[in-house]
């Protein structure tokens, strides 16, 4: 008992010494700021000057010109310049122009010129410039510069220059130009100028200038200047390079299309039926533009109808010129994927791929049905090792259905 008493004295004189020099002081000086709580300290939350030191649990002052430490937080009324360093929370209601460190969040109700590192989440109600990380979370009300680190979130309420690293999603209200990196998804709501990198998704509701990159989709709501590469693009007016499996653009496009799909408004999307004597009967989608055209399907039998069942994806890339009036030759060239499932246990391969060329000859009976014939040839391989299954000439026919 002796002990606690002991250590209990030092606190209990500092609580009658503040409370004591607060009476004597009832404009609240400008000077140090000793705190128990609010208005257990030696300067009044209603005093007109300013603090250059504050020690304390809980302190609030008016203005802070200097350095506050508190084991809890600090509220400061008006504007912050220099270093607050709080167990749990900072809050300034006007502009903080320093470094603020808390446990959990830090808030300025104005603007941040500075550095602010929160356990959780970082709050600037205006412009924030300089450094802003949070465990979870940061949030700016305006515009922002420098760098925001949020371990879930970054949202940006205007313009946003800079760097832009979270966990989960970042979002600039307004422009954004910088870098923004994230987990999941980046989304500007104006221009983008620099690099979006994410897990599923970028969007850009204007105009783009530089490079998206996504494991799922970019989509550009105005003019995509640069590289669009994930396995789908979407933007309305293309001008450079979209890179993906599927690509679309819906008004114009100055560059270059690289996938497996490439479409727009004018894309016509054919049904295709047709037999042969690699895989036996086949079905295609053909995606057709006014010269170029890409084909995706499956078929079966790749060996025999007396195997086992056994199959092929493949992928066809070419180009159609007319010929005479409603006849049309084409030519491309295409992958092929082989599976034969049981047939392994029957001395057949597992698994294949074949590279095929092929020419095309093409009828169109009425605007939405056709027929065609085709001759080409095609080799198959053994994905285990450099050596080939078979190869020959390959002989196909077969009926377009769907508009031209």
């Amino acid at each position: 008992m002796k002990i606690r008493r002991i250590a209990l004295f030092p606190l209990l004189l500092f609580g009658m010494g503040a409370v004591a020099f607060a009476q004597e002081n009832p404009k609240g000086k400008p000077g140090i700021n000793l705190s128990l709580w609010k208005n257990v300290a030696t300067q009044r939350t209603d005093t007109i000057g300013s603090t250059f030191l504050n020690v304390g649990i809980f302190s609030a002052q008016n203005c802070l010109n200097g350095l506050g430490v508190n084991v809890i937080g600090s509220v400061t009324g008006r504007d912050a310049n220099g270093l607050q360093l709080s167990g749990l929370s900072n809050m300034v209601g006007g502009s903080m122009r320093g470094v603020q460190l808390a446990g959990i969040t830090n808030v300025c109700g104005d603007g941040l010129a500075g550095m602010s590192l929160a356990g959780l989440v970082g709050i600037v109600g205006n412009d924030a410039c300089g450094v802003v990380a949070g465990g979870l979370a940061n949030i700016v009300g305006n515009g922002s510069r420098g760098l925001f680190a949020g371990g879930l979130l970054n949202i940006g309420g205007e313009d946003a220059a800079g760097i832009y690293l979270s966990g989960l999603s970042n979002i600039a209200g307004g422009n954004f130009k910088g870098t923004s990196v994230s987990a999941l998804l980046n989304v500007a709501g104006g221009r983008m100028s620099g690099l979006q990198l994410s897990a599923l998704g970028n969007i850009v509701a204007g105009d783009m200038c530089g490079i998206q990159l996504s494991g799922l989709g970019n989509v550009t709501g105005g003019t995509a200047r640069g590289v669009q590469l994930a396995p789908a693009n979407v933007a309305i007016r293309a001008k450079g390079l979209q890179i993906g499996l599927f690509n679309y653009y819906n008004e114009r496009l100055d560059g270059f299309q690289l996938g497996l799909v490439n479409a727009n408004p004018q894309t016509r999307v054919q049904l295709m039926l047709f037999g042969g004597n690699t895989a036996k009967l086949n079905v295609g989608a053909r995606f057709k533009n006014d010269l170029f055209y890409t084909i995706l399907g499956f078929g079966t039998h790749y060996f025999d109808f007396s195997d086992k069942f056994s199959a092929a994806w493949f992928y066809r890339a070419g180009l159609e010129l007319p010929l005479y009036k409603a006849l049309h030759i084409s030519g491309d060239l295409g992958f092929q994927h082989i599976e034969g499932f049981k047939n392994k246990h029957y001395g057949l391969p597992a698994r294949l791929y074949a590279l095929q060329a092929r020419v095309n000859l093409e009828y169109r009976l009425t605007d939405c049905v056709g027929l065609f014939v085709t001759g080409g040839y095609g080799g198959s391989r053994y994905y285990s090792r450099n050596a080939g299954y078979d190869e020959g000439a390959i002989v196909e026919g077969g009926i377009v259905l769907f508009k031209y």
